[in-house]
């Protein structure tokens, strides 16, 4: 049973929470994601919105490249794969953020800072990429082309030192409705078709602490340089439900067969996020924790009619990640970061779907060039780029099937290897 509403690879995750929205968060393994003030910031911690009072509108292109594969160690031969080769279908998002403070509207001095941040699939030509499906061959959890990308939030300083932000992320459920006549060779008439789509809409939390600025009035103080952030991210999904009835005269009579599928895809867990980060003149270091309560999806995929065989369980995960930036000049700031991201998947068998995940390092590198005084424009202009390396640990499966002509179950044991490079460019006017 398949549901395809684009030739893609299935995944259960989005950039965000996969590679990292803008260059900065790519480079630093999105270790200083919450302390970052670009329009990132409405995904990762919108009370930084307010920490930067310059506008910006930042445009961007990510690029995901991989080679996954599914090594076997013995057993019978797959069912339609040639090759290891699991993914290598790359993932290509087109990126626009904009950030303004939104005080001018309002009789209040007080300021309020509005931003969104967009992306889009294949460089801007694909808005929902989509497909669940089962395999034989074994797929991977979290890898793929990912569909649209939009948050929305604001920002504001609420005591001296303390900024809150609400942010929205919005995600798509389609609904299709199929009514045809057909006969035994599967010519079809008097077709109707209906779709829709609808928004979900999921919230985003932050608050942020300056304590020099809180308790010191941001004189000199022992809490110099010291900032700790906080970040709730609602879980989301893209989800989509097919309902089709089919007559076919003299065979099956009024009201026909029905068939109905729902299924998800894109799931981001609700995420708690917890960092500090330390700042001087030149530097900065900055350590996150989130804790990612995967468990829940163990719930979505019972209600999940392709992939509710699977008895799929997972397990809430805690990932660390640690980053660092240096200015080695008034141009040139260059970022790195690690982190290591436990994966949430447990057990070795997913009946039909054929799940693979495994334990990952993500290592990242990047630099920022800032042009204050850039021609013809009158505001400056910083271009960023990030890179990001994920190294996949191996890890055993044993692949199972209800296909008939599968004799035995599992029929094959296979290793998880591969990796994920990940490549990030934007350019950035501050006004």
């Amino acid at each position: 049973m398949l549901v395809s509403m684009q030739p893609v690879s299935a995944n259960m995750g989005n950039i965000g929470t996969n590679y990292g929205v803008l260059p900065g968060d790519v480079a630093s393994a999105q270790a200083l994601s919450l302390f970052n003030s670009s329009v990132s910031a409405t995904y990762y911690n919108p009370a930084y919105l307010a920490h930067d009072e310059r506008g910006e509108l930042t445009l961007g292109l990510m690029h995901a490249e991989h080679d996954l594969r599914a090594e076997s160690q013995g057993g019978a031969a797959p069912l339609g794969r040639s090759s290891d080769v699991i993914q290598d279908t790359p993932s290509q998002h087109a990126l626009i953020g904009m950030k303004t403070n939104l005080s001018s509207l309002t009789k209040s001095d007080h300021p309020i800072y509005f931003g969104f941040m967009a992306g889009v699939e294949k460089y801007g030509e694909e808005m929902l990429a989509f497909r669940s499906r089962t395999s034989n061959e074994a797929q991977y959890l979290t890898y793929g082309r990912q569909p649209l990308f939009l948050n929305l939030g604001g920002a504001t300083e609420i005591l001296r030192g303390i900024d809150a932000g609400f942010s929205a992320r919005v995600t798509l459920h389609a609904d299709a409705q199929l009514d045809t006549y057909t006969d035994l060779q599967g010519n079809t008439s008097l077709e109707s078709l209906n779709v829709s789509a609808k928004p979900s809409i999921r919230p985003i939390f932050g608050l942020n602490v300056n304590w020099a600025e809180t308790f010191c009035g941001g004189g000199d103080c022992a809490f110099d340089g010291i900032e700790t952030a906080l970040s709730f991210r609602g879980h989301s999904n893209t989800e989509t439900r097919v309902e089709a009835t089919t007559i076919i005269p003299g065979t099956i009579p009024s009201p026909g067969l029905n068939l109905a599928i729902a299924t998800l895809d894109a799931y981001q867990p609700d995420i708690t996020a917890l960092g500090m980060q330390y700042r001087q003149e030149r530097w900065r270091v900055g350590l996150t924790l989130e804790y990612q309560t995967w468990s829940d999806l163990s719930d979505e995929f019972e209600r999940d009619t392709i992939k509710d065989q699977a008895n799929l369980n997972f397990q809430d995960i805690l990932v660390p990640r640690l980053g660092g930036e240096f200015r080695v000049n008034d141009m040139l700031t260059l970022t790195g970061g690690i982190a290591f991201e436990e994966t949430p998947l447990e057990g070795k068998r997913s009946l039909d779907v054929n799940y693979l995940d495994a334990d990952r390092t993500l290592i990242g590198v990047g630099g920022t060039l800032e042009l204050r005084d850039p021609p013809i424009l009158a505001y400056p202009l910083t271009l960023s780029f990030g890179y990001q390396y994920q190294m996949i640990d191996e890890r055993d499966f044993e692949l199972t099937s209800t296909d008939p002509m599968v004799p035995v179950n599992p029929y094959e044991t296979v290793t998880t290897e591969g990796d994920v490079s990940v490549f990030s460019g934007s350019m950035t006017m501050k006004f």
